[in-house]
This record gives C-alpha cells, sequence and structure tokens, in this order.
C-alpha cells in the first residue's frame, strides 16, 4: 500500500521506518546530526522546511512532511484496514 505524505510525495508504507514530530527532531542533537549527514549524501527530500511538521524516515530516503504526525498515522493505518478488507468484487460481479 501507498501513503501520501504530502506535497506530492507517496511513499510505499512498507517501506517506513519511523515518523517523527518535526519538533522533537530539532531538540536532539543526535537526531539533527544523522539529519546533516543524510542531506550531504543527498537522501533528504526536502520541500520547505518552514512548513514541516513531520519527519518520515524510510529505507532510502527522508521526507520533511507539512502534515502532522497524527494525520501521517491515520493514513497509515486506513490503508492498513483497506488492505485487510475481502474483496467483494467478483461477488459484485457475478449478481
Amino acid at each position: 500500500m501507498f501513503i501520501h505524505i504530502g506535497d506530492d510525495h507517496v511513499i510505499q508504507s512498507k517501506e517506513v521506518i519511523g515518523i517523527i514530530d518535526y519538533n522533537l527532531v530539532n531538540s536532539s542533537t543526535i537526531n539533527e546530526e544523522m539529519l546533516t549527514q543524510l542531506k550531504a549524501k543527498g537522501q533528504v527530500v526536502a520541500t520547505d522546511e518552514t512548513f514541516a511538521k513531520a519527519v518520515v524516515i524510510t529505507t532510502n530516503k527522508v521526507y520533511y512532511s507539512s502534515l502532522s504526525v497524527l494525520t501521517l498515522k491515520k493514513r497509515a493505518s486506513m490503508m492498513s484496514t483497506i488492505s485487510k478488507l475481502e474483496n467483494y468484487s467478483e461477488i459484485n460481479d457475478e449478481e
């Protein structure tokens, strides 16, 4: 399944390692150092950090999202719920 994380970015949910509140990232020197190193390697996809509310860490890249952690969590759980639903399209096609 895919998750829209804002700013025209859509990622696969299976690639998500973590979603961190942007304010918490800035309060930790370890997180700041990690992001600095990833930026130097070109692995940070940043639109405008002034509007960032969350940092989405995936297996390949780090994204700044203008959506809140709660919104991203809801989207991820909604995708999980949808993927668990049974496919009734064949039943409806037979009627």
